[in-house]
């Protein structure tokens, strides 16, 4: 049966002439296939399954074996080849992608999500780090790992003027005042970094990376959405410690 999707390669490993590829696809969320003769030099499908391809792709599936008929390339982000530290937070983000994106079902969000930051990633509109934590945050609450920040867990105070308590392992906020009575509330964040995450969370999601902070605050904000990723899914990942290296 053969499909057309819009879908990007996460990951790619060459088997001969062939290649297996990882897809981030709109329709069926992550899924594997192969590109046969990819690797050969005049391959039609060479350009189009190449890491961080963006393209209209057929695939035709019998049993579980899924393969790349065609593919129409849309954008493959072949400037990231120039820059390193982009090209290692392209890395990084895809392997969270990997992890986190629904297999086999519709994840048009996820997708979204991954091409705005890999454009962001490119261009430099935004930095790096601040781009990162955005994709991060923006990401665990889409595969279901959503903090309340809305207000303090103990009384439901607001406050946006002094720093509040975050607490990684339940994802919520306390103010000052409360926090004074719970030991285990975790550790103060900064009101900026908090209004910052508070609009990855609720904002359109046209609007999620349209926000400024200091080069502190975002290094801040960096950790603390780092901290709260390593806790919910308990891993390190390769790739941030070499993003980390040429940042």
């Amino acid at each position: 049966m053969h499909t057309v999707v819009r879908g990007i390669v996460i990951r790619m490993k060459s088997a001969g002439d062939d290649r297996l590829l990882t897809l981030l696809t709109d329709e069926r969320g992550v899924l594997q296939a192969v590109a046969r003769g990819a690797n050969k030099p005049r391959s039609r499908l060479a350009s189009s399954t190449e890491l961080f391809c963006y393209s209209r792709l057929t695939l035709f599936s019998y049993r579980d074996h899924i393969t790349v008929d065609a593919a129409d390339v849309e954008n493959s982000f072949f400037a990231l080849r120039g820059d390193l530290a982009a090209l290692a937070l392209a890395s990084y983000i895809a392997e969270l992608a990997c992890e986190l994106a629904p297999p086999e079902e519709p994840a048009k969000e996820y997708l979204r999500l991954l091409l705005n930051t890999l454009h962001l990633a490119v261009t430099h509109k935004r930095p790096l780090l601040q781009s990162k934590a955005a994709f991060e945050l923006r990401l665990l609450a889409m595969a279901g790992f959503m903090p309340d920040l809305i207000g303090c867990t103990c009384c439901g105070e607001y406050d946006g003027e002094r720093p509040m308590y975050f607490s990684p392992g339940a994802g919520t906020i306390t103010c000052q005042d409360c926090g004074k009575e719970s030991p285990e509330c975790g550790g103060l964040i900064s009101p900026g970094v908090l209004a910052a995450m508070r609009h990855i969370l609720y904002s359109p999601f046209e609007k999620v990376f349209s926000f400024s902070l200091s080069e502190d605050r975002i290094s801040e904000l960096s950790q603390v959405v780092e901290g709260y990723l390593r806790y919910h899914l308990q891993r390190s990942w390769r790739s941030l410690d070499f993003f980390y290296s040429v940042l």
